[in-house]
């Protein structure tokens, strides 16, 4: 599953604030609950950890690990069943030397957890959190005519072209001496290997991906049909096509234009979904620009009184910045949606100042 950019935001602030601590032996405790195991077994299992952690021969090392022990037990009591996805529990001393500021932090990660993990070490074990930040499902997006193909993939919100061709197709006009019907049997012929190379360009792009979610194909006239109905690609990544799409170009800007066109099927990706939001604020701001304010003070005021709906904030912001909008927010009941620098309309909004607001009710904009 892709994250949201809140999501992200939230876990990477979660991971940033225990990546600050650090033990002076192993006596920072990290456990990984998976979804659906019985926290009681967890419990039980640390309460034996602390049985062993008596053993530890410094005093200052076994007081830090079975104080630890003893927070995580206290905190996982509160919790009747494990959460749907799982619990991360992180358990610790991080006063100076010689002092004690036992801390325990817990969060329900938004990818569901798979692996049970019981661990003492100089550092909190964040691996798994931070692998949940890499995108991996990606689309394979290809435009084509018969002069020219581009096959690119799309991860989260980012495009990568993989590779660029060029076909042997002759022009419409012939050559003197040629009869029409010899020359548009070199041109199918033509047009046919080219085909046939294209097919295994993108059986090299996407045969052995494990994460493609679909295939989406794009480019001017019948040629993407002509491709997709011969035995041109695949059986396997034929089953993978998930839209057909009209576009004009077949450079990278017909990649874009890809994309742009397929926001109905990529409707359930953050992709679509920011995208929409940035064009919204940027339609009205055009059409009704009372549905819509921008800045930082008229933001802040605009929640204030309660009139935004959905508040706008890209990740360039500062995480402190972020939290404070955040915050505001929250006491408002106002939706929150932080946009990505990787879209066009993410840098439209970065290059606006990165703040601003989609309204509940049209304000009268009249001076």
């Amino acid at each position: 599953m892709s994250l949201t950019e809140k999501q992200k935001h939230d876990l990477k602030k979660f991971i940033k604030e225990l990546e600050q601590y650090k033990g002076r032996h192993t006596e920072l405790v990290s456990v990984y609950i998976p979804q659906g195991y019985d926290i009681v077994k967890i419990i039980q299992h640390i309460q034996q950890e602390q049985g062993t952690a008596m053993n530890i021969k410094s005093a200052t090392t076994r007081k830090n690990v079975t104080g630890a022990l003893e927070r995580m037990v206290q905190h996982l009591r509160l919790y009747s069943r494990t959460p749907g996805h799982g619990l991360a529990v992180f358990s610790g001393n991080i006063a100076a030397e010689g002092q004690q500021d036992f801390r325990v932090w817990s969060i329900e990660p938004p990818i569901p957890v798979q692996t049970r993990i019981y661990r003492c070490d100089k550092d909190f074990e964040l691996g798994i959190l931070q692998g949940m930040l890499e995108t991996k499902e990606t689309y394979g997006l290809v435009v084509m005519d018969r002069r020219e193909c581009v096959i690119a993939e799309l991860r989260g919100k980012s495009i990568t072209i993989i590779s660029k061709h060029t076909s042997n197709v002759p022009g419409k006009f012939r050559a003197g001496g040629q009869s029409a019907q010899r020359f548009g049997r070199i041109r199918e012929n033509a047009a046919k290997e080219f085909y046939v190379r294209v097919g295994e360009y993108i059986k090299e792009a996407f045969f052995n991906n494990q994460y493609l979610k679909g295939i989406i194909i794009g480019g001017p006239g019948p040629t993407k049909h002509e491709l997709i109905e011969g035995s041109f690609i695949t059986n396997e990544l034929k089953k993978k096509i998930i839209a057909v799409k009209d576009i004009t170009y077949t450079d990278e800007f017909g990649i874009h234009d890809l994309v742009d066109k397929s926001q109905d099927v990529l409707a359930a990706e953050e992709l679509a979904g920011e995208k929409k939001l940035v064009n919204r604020f940027f339609g009205y701001l055009v059409t009704k620009p009372g549905m819509v304010t921008y800045g930082e003070q008229h933001v802040l005021q605009a929640i204030g009184n309660g009139s935004v709906d959905i508040l706008l904030l890209s990740e360039s912001l500062t995480d402190e910045k972020i939290e404070s909008f955040e915050q505001e927010a929250k006491r408002m009941g106002t939706n929150v949606a932080i946009i990505s620098t990787e879209t066009r309309e993410g840098a439209q909004l970065k290059d606006f100042g990165g703040i601003a607001a989609i309204l509940r009710y049209e304000v009268n904009t009249e001076t």
